[in-house]
């Protein structure tokens, strides 16, 4: 078992501010676990008949439960009306605490005919942080937890299972793209994805990935827009303030979890760049997590790139660097961008830096920290 002390305590948080929280994550990222893990609960998982036909009336359900109830709707998409159950829940029982589980947004799915604006908090429960690992893992083993991903049955496993990535594809398609969007060219929507996870972390070039996976151009960019709504992949902004040779339209792309690219590029140990690639991807839950899309990327034309920069109140710009050796970074790309724009903190985030320190470079404070002081960071 994984404890997922960071994610209850977001979840309680939400619910001291609204009564509704939708919880959404990719297939098998551990919703339900969550879910089980809450105290006194009543679990209800809306895939049974049983559980539909109990709440086919949602306000006869409702008043038969105690005023100060916690419900779990799990997979709650799958209910005739699931927007009726949760209005009526914020509306009319402001007492009830409510966490309904789901694989995307709201507004992936026609039975949502009522966005629960101003009633719900959306959390999305992202892949095992590696903040959440070292209890049980042990610090050390960096390697584990890049090359399984952060599923938690594959993260528990001796060795990846090349047969869990595989059946994962086939049935995120079915089960939630199928589903969900009415994609029905399952083969170019799945060669499309694979691509993306192949290419992790690189630039979009929307000609190239409609050539190579053979469909259009805008059948890409719907595609993306799919992928994206169901936490699949990541699209990076790139930062501008309108310099004359910064990168200003091409998003980089992040796939949800390390286990998915180790296995599209079928990599069954690691090696030092290997590595550098997919602690990328770490950081960016990170500050994902902290903070949402704010979070961009910097690039100019001569090929210099800051791999995380964000958006703060007052002009402020923070500069992130994801290193897996704090002996890596040498500043010539912050010392570019700073140029440009001066205000904001810098950090190079990297998993050998245990104890936060700050050090000049080029006549600047850079931090160097670990994913927890980052999280922390004010």
């Amino acid at each position: 078992m994984i404890g997922r002390d960071l994610w209850l305590g977001r979840i309680r948080d939400a619910w001291s501010r609204r009564g509704v929280v939708w919880l959404s994550g990719v297939r098998r990222v551990g919703k339900t676990t969550l879910a089980r893990m809450l105290p006194e609960v009543e679990y209800l998982n809306c895939d049974l008949p049983s559980v539909q036909r109990r709440v086919a009336d949602p306000e006869a359900y409702l008043n038969s439960r105690p005023p100060d109830a916690t419900l779990v709707f799990d997979e709650v998409h799958r209910l005739a009306d699931p927007s009726m159950l949760l209005k009526i829940a914020a509306d009319e029982h402001p007492g009830l605490r409510v966490l309904a589980t789901g694989s995307s947004t709201l507004a992936a799915t026609g039975k949502f005919r009522d966005s629960l604006s101003g009633r719900k908090v959306s959390l999305h429960l992202c892949p095992v942080l590696w903040q959440e690992c070292p209890n049980w893992l042990g610090a050390a083993d960096l390697d584990r937890r890049l090359l399984h991903g952060g599923l938690p049955e594959q993260l528990l496993a001796t060795e990846p299972d090349p047969g869990f990535y595989a059946e994962w594809l086939d049935s995120f398609y079915a089960r939630e793209i199928l589903e969900l969007f009415r994609i029905r060219n399952r083969a170019g929507f799945l060669a499309l994805l694979r691509l993306l996870l192949r290419s992790s972390g690189g630039q979009i070039d929307y000609t190239k990935l409609a050539r190579q996976s053979e469909v259009s151009r805008p059948t890409v960019k719907s595609h993306l827009e799919a992928l994206t709504t169901a936490h699949a992949v990541c699209l990076l902004r790139p930062f501008a303030g309108g310099g004359r040779r910064e990168i200003t339209s091409r998003p980089k792309c992040y796939a949800f979890d390390t286990g998915f690219v180790a296995f599209e590029r079928g990599w069954e140990s690691l090696r030092g760049g290997d590595r550098g690639l997919l602690w990328e991807h770490l950081v960016l839950d990170v500050l994902r997590l902290r903070f949402g899309d704010r979070v961009q990327y910097w690039r100019d034309k001569s090929g210099r790139e800051i791999d995380f920069v964000v958006r703060r109140p007052g002009g402020r710009v923070d500069a992130v660097e994801a290193k897996l050796s704090p002996d890596a970074f040498d500043g010539a790309a912050l010392d570019v961008f700073r140029r440009l724009y001066p205000d904001g903190d810098d950090y190079v985030v990297s998993p050998m830096t245990l104890d936060s320190f700050r050090a000049g470079r080029r006549g600047r404070s850079v931090t160097f920290c670990g994913l927890e002081a980052l999280g922390a960071a004010k």
